[in-house]
């Protein structure tokens, strides 16, 4: 990879398309191409939460995801390849039951805000679900495996999640929305 990797002004997209890992190119803004830029935004967003004063689990918890979303972008990289699995999509079932499990039940829409870190995580959460969208569109016109797709969904909730947890770490709580507030 390294070899691979130690030129980067290759001048080979100058005419609007990229290389994919099986060495076909495609247009640089096609579906496929899409879905792996939204990917990629995500994990940098979470690389940006990750800047974060967070526990200490949870921050091992966000590189894990960050690997899985790196894979992803491998997979949708490589047409027919496959690297997310079910275990990954369960495993993220499992974070959402355990940072559900101390939070208060929502009776009302929440605000993206509160603390700096839950904010981002709301970033994070919406940049997510537009992943999701791109890679069910992808899914639409080519063979896709469900699992990125699962995963994503999946994702896009414990982000939802995280950001109400992250608040009450920082020692506030969630910024409720007012449905008949004064305008």
């Amino acid at each position: 990879m390294g070899n691979r990797l130690s030129k980067i002004a290759t001048r080979t997209g100058d005419d609007g398309t990229t290389g994919l890992g099986d060495g076909s190119r495609v247009d640089k803004d096609g579906l496929r191409v899409h879905a792996m830029g939204d990917v990629d935004e995500l994990n940098s967003h979470v690389g940006l939460l990750l800047c974060e004063p967070l526990p200490e689990a949870l921050r091992d918890e966000l590189v894990t995801i960050q690997h899985d979303l790196f894979d992803m972008g491998g997979e949708l990289c490589i047409p027919g390849f496959t690297m997310i699995t079910e275990s990954h999509v369960l495993r993220l079932d499992g974070l959402l039951e355990k940072y559900n499990a101390d939070l208060p039940p929502l009776a009302d829409f929440i605000l993206p805000a509160g603390s700096r870190a839950a904010a981002q995580a709301h970033v994070c959460r919406t940049v997510c679900r537009r992943a999701e969208r791109a890679i069910v569109t992808l899914g639409k016109s080519e063979t896709l495996n469900d699992h990125p797709r699962q995963y994503m969904n999946r994702l896009s909730d414990l982000l939802f999640v995280l950001s109400r947890v992250l608040n009450r770490h920082a020692g506030g709580s969630d910024v409720l929305w007012q449905k008949d507030r004064v305008r």
